[in-house]
């Protein structure tokens, strides 16, 4: 069984509490839609977040958010196949994987398409104050132009999984009154938007605005769980 869920932002007591409400075994997995935050602060708090969730049974699949380095850029990451994709992870926490934006998993019979990263509005704020920012938290151009390659040869998918949406889906009642924006960066959610309109797909979820909400096919989720 596949379960997905939206960002924890490193809160492992909110994992936890899924494995007790839903005792899922070795052969459940569940999905976090973008910053995990296991790759945030690259010391000791992040070790102890993973030693805390490798001892739980079941796999957790994570998608590239905007709030954590990307596995490829730690050199203690290594790759390997899993449901016909290539995923991240570190032996020290087998059960705990990130995927690769463009890859494409078999979940379940499911041909599921993974396209992570966003911007961080926060990103003046984590600067100034010495929080960390990664510059690779956006898609490169040179994995855009890939996946647009990939789709013109096949563009029919059964899952879309991304941290953030389609520009044209944005759930604008979620903007924070403080930000300015203007000066958000919003080329991952345009590209996105050409994506979403050149593809085939059935479902599509992503996290990212901190909500639980159904807009057509794509679902937001945020502190909720649900069965992919």
């Amino acid at each position: 069984m596949y379960y997905v869920t939206g960002d924890i932002h490193g809160y492992v007591e909110y994992v936890e509490d899924f494995y007790h409400k839903f005792n899922p075994t070795y052969e459940d997995t569940l999905i976090i839609l973008g910053d995990a935050g296991l790759n945030f602060f690259l010391d000791e708090r992040d070790w102890y977040n993973k030693n805390v969730l490798t001892f739980l049974p079941f796999t957790i699949f994570c998608i590239h958010g905007n709030h954590e380095e990307r596995p490829e850029n730690i050199k203690s990451y290594k790759t390997k196949l899993w449901n016909e994709g290539i995923v991240y992870y570190e032996e020290e926490y087998p059960n705990i994987l990130f995927a690769r934006d463009g890859e494409v998993y078999n979940l379940s019979g499911n041909k599921t398409l993974v396209l992570g990263g966003a911007y961080s509005i926060d990103k003046e704020y984590r600067i100034k104050n010495g929080y960390p920012y990664f510059k690779s938290e956006l898609m490169s151009e040179k994995v855009k132009t890939k996946i647009l390659n990939k789709i013109k040869k096949d563009n029919t998918y059964d899952i879309i999984l991304s941290h953030t949406c389609p520009y044209k889906y944005r759930p604008v009642e979620m903007f924070l009154s403080g930000i300015d924006q203007n000066k958000v960066d919003t080329s991952m959610e345009e590209f996105l938007d050409k994506i979403e309109e050149n593809i085939n797909y059935k479902k599509w979820y992503c996290g990212h605005f901190h909500v639980n909400k159904k807009i057509d096919k794509i679902t937001f989720l945020y502190h909720d769980v649900r069965k992919l």
